[in-house]
């Protein structure tokens, strides 16, 4: 028996009515004929017409880009970025759209997750719908912010700098990136030749000076000699096991919060908005109001930003363990939090580790799992600990709204949630929940 053959749809265009925005950078639409398309450089309410540029006749949707727009949205402008548009460079998702109209648009997403994972509305989670924007954000229409302070460059065949097309290895090359903090554009990467390497990461600390590349090399590729528009340290990462060694200068970046300067090395998490590591940690020590004496976790606790916070706040007689799983950044946490004799560090994945620490009961949990969320098993865990309140911290919010759920099943509600545009033209969007026990004498 012969298979039928699939017949693909991608090049095909249909004139649309653009409906809802939906998470992931994209809005739904739909053919005179019921099919669903994801359509990514439009807006809601405009009509347009889309090209397909994923899907089959079997598949249940269809990816598209807007390639006219016939009907344009009082919310639209002309993208600033040359390379921003329908078949260039995924990095941006908005840069089409106004930016109050960019912070609209998440708050509708995270407001439609809350709902369908959750079953929350906003006022049930305590919300007033809005996105707020980053410090030094507001800017004059038409003025981009620089903020992002590390970026992965890919590198083509023959060697240019550029970022991934949307959905593709294919490298859209670029002379310049206009969400580039100045640290890094100062670098000038685009301008040099990478012949021999897969990738290029540059960071520019925004709590220092310090200027960090990271080159990944093609298999067998020698590395180049780097001689960039600013003093810089490099690394490398091993083809073979992955690890990220040093070349010349400083292993780590340093970078500030709290009053606070935290070592980061070999590449490890940072918040990539200058302003975001003060910002997340403000909310969540806002909504927990640790209070002298008190104990607390910090999971996937990173290089130390919240536990050192808290610590700060719980004073000698509080403590605080952190959990997290990689062994460059425990050792950077160790050594931020030196000061803190009642802090302490434990390496591996929260899932794995807290069980065996024999905990049973806590104050104070903060946790900012990657983008996955923590997960049922972990969250069920967390509620046994009878915490008093609960700071999440989430880049996701379909991950944040189901272990949202998880956390209702065991006797915690939403006391408090705020959202925050720490990644202007794209979609992702940075919350805080801040939950508590539902029943008060808890």
């Amino acid at each position: 028996m012969q298979n039928t053959p699939v017949s693909s749809l991608v090049g095909e265009e249909y004139e649309v009515e653009v409906g809802p925005v939906a998470h992931g950078g994209h809005c739904i639409a739909r053919t005179e004929a019921g099919r669903v398309l994801f359509v990514r450089h439009a807006l809601p309410g405009e009509r347009v017409v889309a090209r397909v540029t994923e899907g089959e006749e079997t598949s249940r949707f269809l990816r598209a880009d807007a390639i006219t727009i016939l009907d344009p949205s009082k919310d639209r402008v002309e993208a600033p970025c040359p390379f921003a548009g329908p078949g260039k460079c995924g990095g941006c998702d908005w840069q089409h759209a106004k930016p109050g109209a960019q912070r609209r648009l998440k708050g509708e997403v995270i407001a439609e997750q809350l709902l369908r994972l959750a079953g929350l509305t906003p006022e049930e989670a305590g919300w007033d719908g809005t996105v707020m924007p980053a410090e030094g954000d507001k800017l004059p229409q038409g003025e981009v912010p620089q903020w992002r302070t590390r970026v992965q460059y890919a590198i083509d065949a023959d060697g240019q700098a550029g970022l991934r097309k949307h959905r593709s290895h294919e490298v859209e090359v670029i002379d310049h990136c206009m969400i580039a903090a100045p640290g890094v554009s100062e670098l000038g990467i685009e301008k040099r030749d990478w012949e021999n390497m897969a990738s290029v990461e540059a960071i520019a600390a925004s709590g220092s000076n310090d200027r960090q590349v990271i080159l990944t090399p093609k298999p067998g590729g020698r590395l180049p000699l780097v001689e960039l528009d600013k003093p810089v340290s490099v690394l490398r990462v091993d083809e073979k096991d992955g690890g990220v060694h040093r070349v010349h200068g400083r292993a780590f970046v340093r970078e500030r919060a709290d009053d606070r300067t935290y070592r980061v090395g070999n590449g490890g998490f940072w918040q990539v908005h200058p302003k975001a590591a003060q910002t997340l940690m403000l909310a969540v020590m806002q909504g927990l109001t640790p209070r002298k004496g008190e104990t607390a976790l910090d999971l996937y606790c990173g290089v130390g930003l919240f536990a050192g916070a808290i610590a700060d706040r719980v004073g000698e007689q509080g403590a605080v363990l952190g959990i997290e799983s990689g062994k460059r950044a425990v050792e950077d946490a160790r050594h931020n939090l030196a000061g803190f004799p009642r802090v302490r560090i434990e390496q591996g994945k929260v899932e794995a580790v807290l069980p065996r620490t024999g905990i049973t009961e806590v104050d104070l949990i903060v946790l900012d799992p990657p983008r996955a969320g923590a997960g049922k098993q972990t969250v069920h865990h967390l509620a046994g600990l009878g915490a008093r309140r609960i700071a999440y911290v989430a880049c996701d919010p379909a991950a944040l709204a189901r272990d949202l759920a998880y956390f209702a099943e065991r006797g915690y509600k939403v006391r408090t949630l705020r959202a925050f545009d720490l990644f202007p033209m794209t979609h992702h969007v940075e919350c805080v929940a801040i939950l508590e026990p539902a029943e008060k004498g808890r």
